[in-house]
């Protein structure tokens, strides 16, 4: 079955990006096309569940058009449906995984509910066509921080995650602290490359009994601490500074643990996804600590690790290829978990 092509139609709606792609068995992708509401919750200062749920209505049919037509493909020309079911906001989820079931029920397909940290893992897929399981994977995003271990297609142990807060949900709550404003992690690496990350000694979490486990609730504490003691003492508060401090102490953290993990399970592969991978800052770091343990370091380009329905696509293929269907009672999960079906 392998020799033949199999055409995946993908579906992302989790969060505030509506998105369809078509990707052809796994790592080819035809057509990609996201719609973003950033600059919509911009004006919030972050994603409101009810105004994303209502753009994914108006946009959905208009991008799974668009990426059918860019890649010169049809309803009818397509072999399965694959849509992102959780984890993610509720309404935001409902309205991509009712739009996958309609398709599936009215052109008799195949319909695949996919896990979207699976497919942040999976869009490493896409562009390093070398990179096969078992390889360890770190996953950061505004909803997520996990540290995986990928043994095979779609099969995945969770050796830490985080406690409380994700890395870019503590970016973007420092982001605010400091009038950077919304969204707050490509704002603070930015800002970051004026500043002395070593200006400020804030902490590095640690978290007692998991090794693996990252906690950032009190780093974020620690720096609004640091602003509220500035303010008090009358002292002048270098934005650049702490920005660069705060992320300089979310970078070690991440790549300890990553480091960690790579000795102690014997990893000769290791990649990030995300949309906290996309900083530049944090990629560099994990390749030169990669480098020197002699590990092959892999990572998606930025708009790969942004949501993006490409990667549910990758995701998608390896669970059809491994015969999972979902029925037309398939529904979202917010709080699904990876590993879970």
């Amino acid at each position: 079955m392998s020799e033949q092509e199999v055409k995946i139609l993908a579906i992302e709606s989790s969060c505030d990006e509506t998105a369809a792609a078509v990707v052809v068995n796994g790592r080819d992708v035809r057509s990609n096309v996201i719609s973003s509401q950033i600059a919509l919750h911009t004006l919030y200062g972050g994603v409101v569940p009810e105004i994303a749920s209502r753009k994914h209505i108006e946009k959905i049919n208009q991008v799974i058009a668009q990426a059918l037509n860019d890649a010169g493909e049809t309803l009818d020309t397509i072999d399965a449906i694959a849509v992102t079911y959780g984890p993610g906001l509720v309404g935001a989820l409902l309205v991509g995984v009712a739009e996958a079931k309609a398709i599936a029920y009215a052109k008799n397909l195949p319909l695949i509910g996919v896990h979207h940290i699976e497919g942040h893992i999976s869009a490493n897929y896409i562009e390093n066509k070398d990179l096969e399981p078992p390889f360890l994977c770190l996953v950061v995003s505004g909803g997520h921080t996990h540290l995986v271990r990928v043994k095979d297609y779609g099969v995945y142990e969770i050796l830490g995650r985080t406690r409380d807060d994700a890395a870019g949900e503590a970016f973007d709550k420092v982001a605010r602290a400091i009038g950077l404003g919304y969204p707050g992690g490509p704002k603070i690496e930015k800002v970051s490359h004026e500043g002395n990350p070593h200006a400020i000694q804030f902490p590095k979490p640690k978290v007692a009994d998991g090794p693996y486990d990252f906690s950032f609730s009190g780093l974020k504490s620690a720096v609004l601490n640091y602003l509220n003691s500035c303010q008090m003492k009358g002292e002048e508060i270098v934005q650049a500074d702490v920005a660069a401090s705060f992320q300089n102490s979310v970078i070690e953290v991440l790549v300890a643990n990553a480091m960690r993990a790579i000795d102690e399970y014997g990893m000769e592969r290791f990649a990030i996804a995300g949309g906290v991978a996309s900083n530049q800052t944090l990629r560099g770091a994990m390749e030169e600590a990669c480098r020197q343990k002699g590990v092959k370091f892999y990572h998606p380009s930025p708009i790969l690790c942004t949501d993006n329905a490409a990667m549910i696509g990758a995701a998608g293929y390896y669970d059809y290829m491994a015969g999972k269907r979902d029925g037309l009672d398939l529904n979202a999960v917010p709080n699904l978990k990876l590993g879970e079906r």
